[in-house]
């Protein structure tokens, strides 16, 4: 890689493979914590089900992105969804199956799993 130009290339054709869309008022964001801690507690397995399970099923207006250091460590992996007008819901100690069932049953259905959220965890 030796230009700017040639680095906006690359992104370019990897944003579809790695499950990013244009985003819009509409879009709903799941967000996958994805420092160390994250990455240790197993949220690489949770991002490339998510990022596959978006695409399979070809979600329109849902976009799959990582962030770093959510904050809380020992409820690692973490995924945040944020849904156009609606609170956000954290889901905690998740796992590749947690995230079929995240996107089946409140992506897709529309209700959050509270079994898998932040408050109901023994804190």
């Amino acid at each position: 890689m030796k230009s700017l130009a040639e680095l906006k290339a690359i992104r370019e054709s990897m944003q579809g493979q790695i499950g990013l869309r244009s985003e819009d008022d509409d879009t709903t964001k799941i967000v996958v914590g994805m420092a160390t801690c994250g990455i240790a507690a197993g949220a690489r397995p949770v991002l490339n089900e998510l990022v596959k399970d978006v695409n399979e099923k070809g979600l329109k207006n849902v976009v799959v992105e990582q962030t770093g250091c959510i904050g809380m460590c020992e409820y690692e992996p973490i995924v945040e969804v944020f849904e156009p007008g609606k609170d956000k819901v954290t889901y905690v100690r998740m796992t590749a199956d947690k995230a079929d069932e995240v996107i089946e049953k409140h992506i897709i259905g529309g209700k959050p799993i509270a079994d898998f959220t932040l408050s109901k965890v023994d804190i």
